[in-house]
């Protein structure tokens, strides 16, 4: 136990409250010598824009994970899935092993985390995390109204502003006008407006925008710039737009 907060206590003072907590879940494995090394290895520059968004996501999903005061099996599947896709097998089940230790492990502060992931992060980053984050919270099959308030308190505290995360929301749960609001726009708007909003959400979720990240993780920023596609042809087809 001792060996897991030193090795905390060391993350924290070279990497913030993200690297403690990253700390921590590497000490909980320092048992397993034929995995440490894999480990420290996945994880030895936090510098990189990559490894900060990745750090950044194994620790907030974990926050999601955890508000509802239970750890549901559907949503850790669908992390696991996630990671699969992102990093390949045996990579993601590396990054899988630490999310498990950070789940387990004691909070930091929630907005301490925040404001250093948006010192670190990029904003493309930080809205493609509030979409992993959402997909989470959707992973069961249901809304669940804690875990929805937690990722709207992360969004606030990384300053994405109300209306990005209304419309990365709306790719998620179904609602009346759903389209609209993933647009930002209200269903009263003219036709010249119903394209100039699409084209400016098309620029904002962009897949170009997360160039610095590796070529897997930017896979998944493509998924939100289809659903702002998918969004813009339902309206036209719904007015009748060419």
């Amino acid at each position: 136990m001792k060996l897991k907060w030193i090795t905390g206590g060391l993350g924290w003072m070279f990497a913030g409250p993200m690297g403690a907590l990253l700390g921590y879940a590497l000490g909980s494995l320092f048992s397993k010598a034929n995995e440490q090394e894999n480990f420290q290895r996945h994880y030895q520059n936090m510098s990189q824009p990559a490894a900060q968004f990745e750090i950044s996501l194994l620790i907030l999903a974990a926050y999601v994970i955890k508000a509802d005061g239970k750890v549901d099996q559907r949503e850790l599947d669908y992390v696991r899935a996630q990671f699969r896709q992102m990093f390949g097998p045996q990579r993601a089940e590396e990054s899988f092993k630490v999310f498990k230790h950070i789940i387990n492990s004691k909070q930091v502060s929630l907005r301490q985390i925040c404001l250093q992931i948006d010192k670190h992060v990029s904003h493309a980053q930080r809205l493609q995390l509030i979409h992993f984050l959402y997909g989470i919270s959707m992973a069961d099959g249901h809304i669940d109204v804690k875990e929805v308030e937690i990722i709207e308190k992360i969004g606030a505290y990384m300053y994405i502003n109300v209306h990005d995360l209304a419309s990365i929301k709306a790719m998620f749960y179904k609602e009346p006008k759903q389209n609209y609001k993933i647009l930002d726009i209200d269903p009263s708007v003219s036709d010249a407006d119903v394209k100039k909003a699409y084209r400016k959400m098309a620029m904002k979720y962009h897949p170009d925008k997360l160039s610095d990240l590796s070529e897997a993780q930017q896979k998944m920023g493509k998924e939100k710039f289809m659903k702002v596609k998918e969004a813009y042809e339902a309206i036209k087809n719904e007015r009748g737009l060419n």
